[in-house]
């Protein structure tokens, strides 16, 4: 990739209860990136469009209402009309993004991890929070050291918001050690002052086994988090900006105009270029 690319392309997958459409295009947008909301009828009727793009992303949201439980009826839709095409878009040097609904669409296809083949073999699942309960609140990030995540280069830790009913992280032993192993699960759930959150509610918000909060696969193109990086843009997204910004003044630094969250968009350009 040494050549110059022009601004890569994004299709912002919408349609059927994903409601987190337009922050994740603006986030993208905001990055140098150019990004098109596509409704997943509108692929489906159209699946050569893929051709035109170079990331993936999948928002957060209600897909189909969670009915059938949390991206499950959007993960079938995929899989019985776009497989081959999604198969056919992996193969390409591209990149996948799944948030909150978007990591759960990502894992029933076995998109992430992905550890024998792109599509169609699941081998994580998000369940039920343990605490039974929808949950909404601001959580501290560790990024796995040398995870070949490509959107969490140089983070090593983020301040953002999860908001989901079903992000209680499951894969079965010998998964989880493969996963671990090729260091895949990429963020994990922490404490505010360093360190994993061990589990404990409500640093680790769901129950999460191993206090994974997002997984990618292999190659590190393909990432599915359950927290919503797409919330923490501007520094005045912040639930303690406030009190961050007299402490700033104070200390007499520099206030912030991004949010940590960006970084993971740019990121995903700077890939390509």
């Amino acid at each position: 990739r040494g050549m110059m690319m022009a601004a890569p392309r994004v299709i912002v997958l919408t349609g059927y209860g994903i409601n987190c459409d337009d922050e994740t295009r603006l986030a993208f947008e905001m990055s140098g990136a150019k990004a098109d909301i596509i409704h997943v009828n509108d692929i489906i009727a159209a699946p050569r469009k893929l051709d035109e793009y170079q990331i993936f992303s999948f928002p957060g949201g209600f897909s189909y209402g969670d009915d059938t439980g949390s991206g499950k009826a959007l993960a079938s839709r995929i899989m019985n009309n776009l497989s081959d095409e999604f198969r056919a878009f992996i193969a390409r040097d591209t990149l996948m993004l799944g948030i909150c609904n978007g990591f759960q669409v990502m894992a029933n296809l076995g998109i992430v991890p992905g550890l024998d083949g792109a599509v169609g073999n699941p081998q994580v699942s998000l369940e039920h929070n343990v605490t039974s309960r929808y949950v909404c609140r601001w959580v501290d990030l560790e990024v796995e050291k040398k995870t070949p995540s490509v959107f969490l280069k140089g983070i090593t830790r983020l301040h953002v918001p999860v908001a989901h009913g079903e992000g209680n992280f499951y894969a079965p032993k010998e998964t989880l050690a493969r996963i671990e192993k090729k260091r895949l699960a990429c963020l994990r759930y922490a404490k505010p002052e360093g360190g994993r959150a061990g589990g404990e509610l409500p640093f680790n918000p769901n129950g999460s086994l191993a206090d994974i909060a997002a997984v990618c696969d292999p190659t590190g193109r393909l990432m599915g988090m359950m927290p919503h990086p797409e919330r923490n843009i501007l520094f005045t997204h912040r639930e303690d900006w406030t009190f961050l910004k007299e402490k700033y003044r104070r200390e007499g630094k520099e206030i912030p105009v991004e949010g940590e969250g960006l970084a993971l968009f740019r990121n995903a350009v700077h890939y390509f270029r």
